[in-house]
């Protein structure tokens, strides 16, 4: 069975870091882009990054603006996880963070985002960001 499940979510204060884990089955998901996305309350969901798969430009990596430069993005082939570094954290980073792929893209290309019916999404992790 293809899944994925996100994990490391929590409360931190602005300005600390959290460590997002998304572990995949079923698939391999070093092969495949593999893309972070984020969902505020009463907005609409938006890209956070993107890491191509080995199928493509592995390692490759595209940020959103508001996160370049605080957010890290890699994988962990031996243990088909990928990981989502967030350090210098403000509080509009609050968001559920959710992690998915597309079993048909190997490329970020800027645009990424998983499409039916080769689209695998985890059930998303709260952060909270607040003092």
């Amino acid at each position: 069975q293809v899944q994925i499940v996100e994990s490391g979510g929590g409360l931190v204060q602005p300005g600390g870091s959290l460590r997002l884990s998304c572990a995949a089955s079923g698939f391999a998901l070093d092969y495949f882009a593999i893309g972070w996305f984020r969902q505020a309350p009463g907005k609409e969901r938006e890209g956070v990054s993107c890491i191509s798969g080995k199928g493509g430009r592995g390692g490759s990596a595209d940020y959103a603006a508001a996160v370049k430069g605080r957010f890290t993005v890699s994988k962990d082939k031996s243990k088909n996880t990928a990981y989502l570094q967030m350090n210098s954290l403000k509080p509009e980073d609050t968001a559920v963070y959710y992690c998915a792929t597309d079993l048909e893209q190997v490329d970020c290309d800027g645009d990424f985002y998983p499409r039916v019916p080769n689209d695998v999404w985890g059930q998303g992790t709260q952060v909270t960001v607040s003092s």
